[in-house]
């Protein structure tokens, strides 16, 4: 039996006379930049999340990009974020002069530790970037209190996390501003690159909306120095369509979970991996299913061999990339993050995955420890 890592070809199948007939009626339009569809996008967005704006810009690291630069953030400043991440987190902070500070995480859940926030703060500590990794919320309480303390602004991290939740809180409503990617992996993807920005505040979200367009709130006049970063038209309505299922589409993702789960126990493997670890009271969208075994490599080549696809988030942290050298940051600072990169492998978790093929892939992890 063969199993991909992500199939978005099954998504697509149920989902492509409404996509088909939508981008045909956009050539027809000939209209691509902005205008009245990504506008119904963004408020389809806004109301699904609770926000009182939603703004589209080109892709997830846009905005995380241009919410840095929204706060003014500039060379001098600190932005405080985790280094076991995908690399935009950190990215955007040096593309703005600033500096990324980092804090590790929790070994069950893979997130932001709070409590260490406070610890790296100095006077030049601008912000901090809770990443809702692999679809589970950050605890943002302990920053709220922080921020307000602090005036330490808040940027969620939510490229993973469309849809998932605290309570009642959405990811991408606590802070000053969230963060979204629709790259096409996501739990709402894309048919390429686009991301959101959501923020209560009604003159940040202005501000963005100039921001993504050379800082120009009418044509060819500017009152800030801004980029070029509009979600363009056909994103828009393929992501507005498939807005519609992100809700059934994330409850399959968490059956599949627990399915895993159960499964596992039936094997026996409790010993021999850890399965992912809910935060009481959130609600995980799974956008990665990640387990940890110390015998992590081993493992992906023997599930590759039998055609199972898999994937490592990430093999190096943040702080260890030579880019990052000047940080001054050696190997053993975050020794959770580091354990995390050595240890971690994700199994297929999309939403059309077959119960035949989960039992496949654990009968096929199983057969490696009885080998091992």
């Amino acid at each position: 039996m063969k199993v991909p890592f992500f199939d978005l070809k099954l998504q697509y199948q149920s989902i492509h006379k409404e996509v088909e007939g939508v981008l045909k009626d956009i050539f027809e339009e000939q209209g691509f930049i902005l205008g009245p569809r990504v506008k119904e996008f963004e408020k389809k967005m806004a109301s699904y999340l609770g926000v009182r704006n939603a703004v589209g810009v080109a892709s997830g690291t846009d905005s995380l990009y241009l919410s840095l630069m929204a706060l003014g953030v500039q060379p001098g400043d600190e932005v405080i974020t985790t280094p076991f991440t995908f690399f935009a987190t950190a990215g955007v902070i040096s593309r703005l002069g600033a500096t990324p500070v980092f804090v590790d995480i929790d070994p069950n859940t893979f997130l932001m530790n709070p409590s260490q926030v406070e610890e790296v703060m100095t006077p030049n500590a601008k912000a901090v970037i809770p990443v809702h990794l692999f679809g589970l919320m950050v605890d943002l309480k302990p920053l709220k209190v922080l921020s307000e303390e602090e005036e330490l602004f808040i940027i969620e991290d939510v490229a993973q996390a469309t849809g998932a939740r605290d309570g009642s809180e959405m990811a991408g409503t606590v802070g000053t501003f969230g963060c979204f990617s629709f790259f096409p992996s996501k739990n709402l993807g894309g048919a390429g690159d686009g991301g959101l920005i959501t923020t209560q505040s009604d003159s940040y979200g202005d501000l963005i909306r100039r921001l993504r367009v050379h800082g120009s709130a009418e044509g060819y006049f500017h009152t800030e120095v801004g980029i070029n970063s509009r979600l363009d038209v056909l994103q828009a309505a393929i992501l507005e369509i498939k807005l519609k299922f992100l809700e059934q589409w994330n409850k399959q993702r968490r059956e599949n979970a627990e399915r895993y789960a159960e499964m596992f126990q039936s094997a026996g493997l409790g010993e021999k991996i850890s399965i992912p670890q809910v935060r009481e009271g959130c609600t995980h969208v799974f956008n990665q299913y990640v387990i940890k075994t110390d015998q992590r490599d081993k493992l992906k080549t023997f599930l590759n061999d039998k055609e199972i696809g898999t994937a490592v988030y990430y093999p190096l942290p943040l702080h260890l990339q030579p880019c990052f050298k000047n940080l001054g940051y050696k190997e053993g600072d975050f020794p959770v993050s580091e354990n995390a990169a050595r240890t971690v492998l994700a199994l297929p978790i999309f939403p059309e995955l077959e119960v035949e093929q989960q039992a496949f892939i654990v009968e096929t992890i199983s057969e490696f420890f009885k080998k091992s």
